[in-house]
């Protein structure tokens, strides 16, 4: 095995790349190299080194085209003419012209003949009758000496930025085909907000600030899952971004742990996260045999601890779909118990009655149970305490809610996340009715809650005494 063979066999292994892409960029750094030396402008330099007798073979290769027509011989030279008079104003004025519009109509209409790597059928038979379009004509070339310095410093370059795109291509189509895939990675670095992880072989991506955690703290050298969200080539290179707070995450982790995800007889209709607090999952299977929650949850919980522990402790609630949009809305809803469920399919809307000591339960902390819940269902709910048939409404915003029941989770484009409000004191007698205060687990009973607050009204004597 020759010396440079054995140099591109561990290029080839270091770089991840095949040994023919380093033999092609071997040859196009000799090619730049006999181009600076001893080529021309009209001249396609292609090189061919032979990796066993070390010798090299340099041609001068053009693509047989159709022959020009008188026409358009003229057009070219008076493209040629207008292009020369802008050069020279420019070197004289120092002052950019504006294409003419003559100029502007010809590059329109003119067809696009390249000397440089084109020849016309003319002019190839001239060298062999058998040539015809669409052939390829290789002229051997003369070497006619040692490259000099700068040729060698320009074949460095070429290998070098060869090499860097091979990588980076390599890089792009490993990644690209895993999209929406866990992965194991190490913490690189912090980059401002930003956390650099390394996946593998050279690559890092990139964890935003919206795609973490809230409270999770990332130390350089800790090893952690994530999703890959999104891959896309840039000039600077493939740019990987990931995440840990995405719904994708859980989905996939949910594909991980349990069996029957992953092979499709448990399906998940929908995710509504907060991260790093509360997640609702609705599953449903068609086999009557299998109880979807039971398996998600494994044999004394196992399945949905593990998946809870990669979540560093975030609450996990795992609901039945069901096609009637009432069970459904009554089921994520759960822990809390539901009396009745009262819908608007034209407007999306329900109104959910419940027990006055189910109403903390349902509402949640700061609103967050029926917050998920609307996010999950996509439907607006509205929680009515069924002794005094007082509502709670519930706004979500649309864009926060999960995909509808049925529709695949798609990595779409993260939004910053909005900065919590601190909370307000609670309001004292003295203070006027109608004042907003924080909703408490045993204190929402008889207000309106929008955006996860609850509006407290006054009671009048009567009703203290009813």
């Amino acid at each position: 095995m020759s010396e440079l063979r054995k140099i591109i066999k561990q290029i080839s292994t270091e770089k991840g790349i095949s040994e023919e892409s380093v033999y092609e960029t071997i040859n196009s750094a000799l090619a730049a190299a006999y181009r600076k030396d001893f080529g021309n402008k009209d001249q396609n330099i292609v090189a061919e080194y032979d990796l066993e007798t070390s010798g090299l073979k340099v041609f001068d290769e053009k693509i047989v085209v159709e022959n020009l027509t008188p026409e358009e011989v003229e057009g070219i030279e008076k493209l040629k003419e207008l292009r020369e008079a802008r050069r020279v104003s420019l070197e004289e004025t120092g002052k950019p012209v504006e294409k003419t519009d003559d100029e502007v109509k010809l590059e329109e209409t003119l067809r696009k003949f390249n000397p440089k790597d084109e020849i016309e059928e003319k002019a190839a038979k001239e060298i062999d009758k058998k040539y015809k379009v669409g052939d390829i004509i290789r002229t051997p070339l003369e070497i006619p000496g040692d490259f000099g310095r700068m040729a060698a410093q320009t074949a460095k370059q070429v290998i070098i930025q060869k090499l860097r795109e091979a990588e980076r291509n390599v890089i792009f189509e490993k990644y690209k085909n895993h999209e929406q895939a866990i992965l194991n990675c190490i913490v690189q670095k912090r980059d401002g907000r930003n956390v650099v992880v390394d996946l593998d072989n050279n690559a890092f991506a990139v964890m935003p600030p919206q795609e973490q955690i809230r409270f999770e703290h990332y130390n350089v050298g800790d090893k952690l899952k994530v999703v890959l969200l999104n891959v896309e080539q840039t000039v600077k290179g493939p740019e990987i971004i990931v995440s840990r707070a995405h719904p994708i995450f859980v989905q996939k982790l949910f594909e991980t742990e349990i069996p029957e995800i992953a092979n499709g007889v448990i399906t998940i209709k929908a995710i509504a996260r907060e991260a790093g607090s509360r997640s609702k999952v609705a599953v449903s299977t068609d086999d009557p045999n299998i109880d979807p929650i039971g398996s998600c949850i494994g044999q004394r919980g196992a399945r949905i601890q593990t998946i809870i522990g990669e979540l560093n402790g975030e609450k996990v609630d795992i609901i039945h779909y069901d096609s009637n949009i009432k069970k459904y809305i009554g089921n994520a809803l759960m822990p809390a118990k539901v009396t009745a469920v009262t819908v608007d399919e034209v407007n999306q809307m329900a109104i959910v009655s419940v027990p006055a000591d189910q109403l903390s339960l349902t509402i949640g902390r700061d609103g967050q149970n029926v917050r998920l819940a609307v996010k999950l269902t996509g439907w607006k709910i509205n929680i009515k305490e069924q002794e005094s048939g007082k509502e709670i409404a519930t706004e979500v915003p649309a864009e926060e809610t999960a995909p509808a029941a049925g529709e695949t989770l798609e990595a779409e484009e993260a939004k910053p996340e909005v900065e919590a409000k601190p909370k307000k004191k609670r309001a004292t007698k003295a203070k006027a009715a109608n004042e907003e205060v924080e909703p408490k687990e045993k204190s929402a009973k008889g207000g309106s809650a929008s955006g996860g607050k609850v509006k407290k009204t006054k009671k009048t004597k009567t009703e203290d005494k009813e």
